[in-house]
């Protein structure tokens, strides 16, 4: 055997390997903890840098419409051993994202939120800036990477809430959001939260116990205009976790701005009905605009 396939052979093994690590929650950024190569990003944002991971599947090089997927909260995985949390390396994660570009025809990545996943930063911390912020720099750097054109935004529940806020920053380069069962008027459903679990109350508190939540319902007036961008709000009227209410005043709020948005209803898991049935985040894409573009393309290695 070759010196240089016995050197090709030992890196691919090494490949594999990395693959099948579990990935670190809730660290500092490090270098040491942020992979040179095509899932990890080293971004700066307002409060210094972060590592942000990402998982994909499909032909981003170039791609004029790239599907993004930001995953709920996963507080209860926060204390566990990182190999005991499902789903939790970057195989399990290039997977998911293999599954969602078989349903969509779209390339697909999984951005990990601050503190999930691999990415740094803190997990109880979310719904603050920085983590929209973290989130943000990272979808740049990624179209910056591959020349990607355009976004499609799918988020569940606390990622809902964070593609929401993607909007908020004025971005020009979303076509379509699709928001299953988000988080608006946070301090409001904070209050409702504590008040139904018959918790002292706390005004001015977001669940996480933090002040200052970065709430996107107040901050529409950041949504940049787009005639033929489409939001998609889809819940559950008894939703127990982020209730339908608010969901409703939000797509309101952005008919009242003038955006283009549509609020869905779509059956649930009971006794929360917060997690939609039929993996609706994923196919109500089909719905969403898509200015001419091609929908299939090549899954990768």
């Amino acid at each position: 055997m070759s010196r240089c396939f016995a050197v090709w052979i030992l890196l691919l093994v090494s490949v594999f390997a990395y693959a099948d690590t579990p990935l670190l929650w809730n660290q500092p950024a490090s270098r040491q903890h942020c992979p040179t190569g095509n899932d990890a990003l080293w971004v700066q944002t307002p409060n210094g840098n972060a590592c942000m991971r990402y998982f994909s599947a499909g032909n981003l090089q170039a791609a004029p419409l790239v599907v993004v997927i930001l995953k709920g909260d996963r507080v209860s995985q926060i204390e566990r051993p990182p190999e005991s949390i499902p789903g939790n390396t970057a195989a399990d994660q290039r997977r998911q994202a293999r599954a969602i570009l078989r349903q969509t025809g779209l390339p697909t990545i999984i951005i990990a939120r601050p503190g999930t996943y691999g990415s740094s930063g803190n997990h109880y911390h979310r719904r603050q800036a920085e983590e929209f912020q973290a989130i943000d720099a990272a979808l740049d750097a990624i179209k910056a990477r591959y020349g990607i054109q355009r976004f499609i935004l799918s988020g569940h529940s606390g990622g809902a809430t964070a593609a929401s806020a993607l909007l908020a920053t004025g971005r020009r380069d979303i076509d379509c959001a699709v928001l299953t069962s988000g988080a608006w008027g946070i301090l409001e459903r904070a209050q409702r939260i504590r008040q139904r679990r018959g918790e002292a109350p706390a005004p001015g508190l977001d669940n996480t116990g933090l002040p200052h939540p970065w709430d996107p319902l107040d901050h529409i007036s950041g949504i940049a205009a787009d005639p033929f961008r489409l939001i998609l709000v889809i819940g559950n009227p008894q939703d127990r976790t982020t209730p339908f209410d608010l969901q409703a005043r939000f797509a309101a709020a952005l008919r009242e701005h003038g955006h283009r948005v549509e609020l869905l209803e779509r059956p649930a898991v009971p006794p929360h009905y917060h997690d939609l049935k039929g993996n609706a985040g994923i196919t109500a894409i089909h719905l969403c605009p898509q200015r001419g573009y091609a929908t299939k393309a090549g899954i990768s290695s």
